[in-house]
């Protein structure tokens, strides 16, 4: 498969770059960037080429691999898939209902593959911890936390990003917390409860289809010493938490990138598709708007 990477800030060359270049069956095609010599400097690192046209790149290429901000990668996503291009997109996927619903009517329209970078979905041991609970069922309440340091620690590349600072953590981890808890407890069928904490910190209550409830606490303004993500599960089997895994950001990406091929190979939806990403931002949607009243 013939991939071109759309962006160029920290996550393009920390997550996206390395994974594309290194992996066996992909053709890392070239980089396109809002920044031409940041798309340079990085295709150069890659071996591969700087594009200054986006649909150039586009066009010769079989999927995107999209890092940029999630206003920029659903309008740009939405124009790759139109094109027949297969992709694989960052989380959260829009954070407008509408930008959204156009990046999943365009890979339904053209039939191409989706696969969206939630991190934790990707961690093989992360994974399997999921669907053994999802098989399980029983749950009665769970509790999320999404704690990160990037306004609050030492400096992190991520600390400048204009969209984080706008929206905050309900925007950068919480897909990360809901992607751990709608394959286990069902849809949210309610927003029961939104509240602000310190900085940029989010609680929030949801009621699933499944019956039970969840509360999560997300923020990147924490303490460096209380940063830390958990999820903990209770119900009719007891108690569980999810377990850390060993694997590393690579080996997560390259787990996707084989889920993109899987998808485009065989024609069959990944859980983590558009339309799944399109339900979580529906759901902060709804969250956001209860924040705000």
């Amino acid at each position: 498969m013939r991939i071109g990477l759309l962006g160029t800030g920290p996550w393009a060359r920390i997550a996206h770059a390395p994974a594309l270049s290194g992996h066996p069956d992909l053709d890392f095609v070239g980089v396109w960037g809002r920044r031409p010599e940041a798309a340079k400097e990085l295709a150069d690192e890659h071996g591969t080429r700087a594009y200054d046209d986006v649909d150039a790149l586009i066009a010769d290429v079989d999927a995107v691999a999209v890092a940029l901000p999630p206003g920029v990668q659903a309008e740009l996503a939405a124009r790759a898939a139109r094109a027949g291009r297969h992709l694989l997109l960052d989380k959260p996927l829009a954070t407008t209902v509408e930008q959204g619903r156009a990046v999943v009517d365009a890979t339904r329209e053209t039939g191409v593959a989706s696969v969206v970078f939630f991190t934790t979905r990707f961690f093989t041991e992360t994974q399997a911890w999921i669907g053994e609970q999802a098989d399980a069922g029983g749950w009665f309440t769970a509790r999320a936390e999404w704690l990160g340091s990037v306004f609050s620690g030492a400096d992190s590349p991520f600390a400048d990003s204009p969209w984080r600072r706008e929206k905050g953590a309900l925007w950068d981890v919480g897909p990360h917390a809901l992607s751990v808890l709608l394959p286990v407890l069902g849809d949210v069928e309610k927003v029961a409860a939104a509240a602000h904490g310190p900085g940029d910190t989010a609680h929030l209550v949801l009621r699933h289809a499944g019956g039970a409830s969840s509360t999560l606490t997300l923020s990147l303004t924490a303490p460096e010493e209380a940063a830390g993500a958990g999820v903990e599960l209770r119900g009719a089997h007891g108690v569980t938490s999810l377990p850390e895994s060993p694997e590393d950001l690579d080996t997560a990406v390259r787990h996707a990138l084989d889920a993109l091929l899987a998808a485009a190979d065989t024609g069959r939806a990944h859980p983590c598709d558009a339309a799944f990403a399109l339900r979580v931002t529906e759901i902060l949607v709804t969250a956001e708007g209860l924040l705000g009243a």
